[in-house]
């Protein structure tokens, strides 16, 4: 009877984890939709418009307009102009900076962004993590270093800032998408190979 109710259970368990990404997708789907169409919404009832899906289409259309507007010169001095203004609150600043940060950070808008992907010993020796090149510097003695940040799983926002000779990362051969997804993954959506270990062997095989 007891295997029964545990076959039972494992099979309900498996179902729930075979459905929750779908229903997890599809949940956010809705959430995204409907946070689009009520955008314009209050523009939509001035003109007594109701049609489902509406709202979608002329959030893009307005989401592309400013795009638009943004790369001219005209919308870049407005665009500044509103930073400056929020800059001036103080709780909204630090929100709205913060989140500016992350975005341009992981969609490579920023000069600041992410470059590539390396694999580098931390927290200690023999412990290889994943982690992103942000920058590079030299030091009075003309060593090389790269600045890196060491995300945390699965939040690939916060993490650590390190500065590591060049000669002691490894390039992971990965994209900046791909890496970010085996973060957030806790590692499950790695790729099966990697040159982790290889280095330490050319050197002592030298």
């Amino acid at each position: 009877m007891n295997n029964v109710a545990q076959n039972i259970r494992r099979k309900l368990l498996t179902g729930f984890f075979a459905m929750a990404p779908i229903a997890l997708t599809l949940y956010i789907l809705k959430l995204m939709f409907s946070f689009l169409d009520k955008l314009t919404s209050p523009i939509l009832r001035q003109f007594n418009v109701e049609i489902p899906g509406l709202g979608i289409l002329l959030t893009l259309i307005l989401l592309f307009m400013l795009g638009v507007l943004v790369t001219n010169v005209l919308g870049r001095t407005l665009l500044v102009y509103s930073e400056k203004i929020i800059s001036a609150i103080p709780l909204v600043k630090t929100i709205y900076k913060t989140v500016k940060q992350i975005t341009q950070a992981l969609s490579g808008t920023s000069g600041r962004s992410f470059q590539k992907v390396v694999y580098v010993e931390y927290p200690r020796r023999d412990l290889w993590t994943l982690a992103f090149v942000t920058g590079d510097s030299v030091n009075e003695n003309g060593v090389e270093f790269y600045h890196l940040f060491v995300p945390t799983t699965p939040n690939p926002t916060s993490g650590v800032f390190i500065l590591v000779p060049k000669t002691d990362t490894i390039e992971a051969g990965m994209s900046i998408e791909n890496g970010l997804k085996t973060i957030i993954s806790g590692g499950m959506l790695a790729p099966k190979k990697h040159s982790v270990g290889i280095y330490q062997i050319t050197e002592d095989t030298k």
